[in-house]
């Protein structure tokens, strides 16, 4: 009998369910070392691309740079996070407002799960990128990102805080 409630003691205080709730995972650091790291927080929730390749380039392409890192998870409604930079040279150190998705402007978008739909930041609604780490010479780049867009679907305001990443491009 004691060892009954001993062990119903320590279940309870260790907890012998473990709790499989995403919105307690924690997102991986902030590093600037070309680790293969993008990770965020979608309305609270961790949304972390565990692949650690990601779709990241930044191209000089006719006179013109642009910069294009993308990953992937499912947290809610959301599937696809991208950074996209049109004609624009980055600095390391570089603060920048994501804005319109067009020439000449640094964006982030949001693709919807199971759709074709995304939205992406506006002059009306920005949000910030900083470039903490661009090495041109061994390929490697870090930031950190806010941003709110509004859901297509549903008008609710997405936010998408604590963005980081750290990869390796191509040229």
């Amino acid at each position: 009998m004691k060892k009954a409630i001993l062990l119903l003691l320590l279940a309870i205080a260790f907890g012998c369910d473990k709790d499989d709730n995403t919105t307690t995972q924690a997102l991986p650091p902030a590093t600037q070392t070309g680790a293969g790291i993008f990770a965020c927080k979608v309305n609270g929730k961790p949304f972390i691309d565990k692949s650690g390749s990601f779709n990241c380039f930044y191209q000089f392409v006719d006179g013109e740079y642009y910069f294009h890192i993308t990953a992937n998870d499912i947290v809610d409604d959301i599937d696809e996070i991208t950074l996209y930079s049109s004609k624009i040279q980055l600095e390391e150190g570089g603060m920048y407002e994501l804005k319109n998705y067009e020439d000449f402007s640094i964006s982030g978008l949001v693709f919807m799960k199971n759709s074709f739909l995304n939205v992406s930041t506006t002059a009306l609604l920005p949000g910030t990128l900083n470039i903490t780490k661009l090495d041109l010479d061994n390929f490697i780049v870090s930031g950190t990102f806010n941003f709110q867009v509004i859901n297509p679907i549903t008008n609710q305001t997405i936010h998408i805080t604590e963005g980081r990443f750290d990869s390796l491009f191509t040229q």
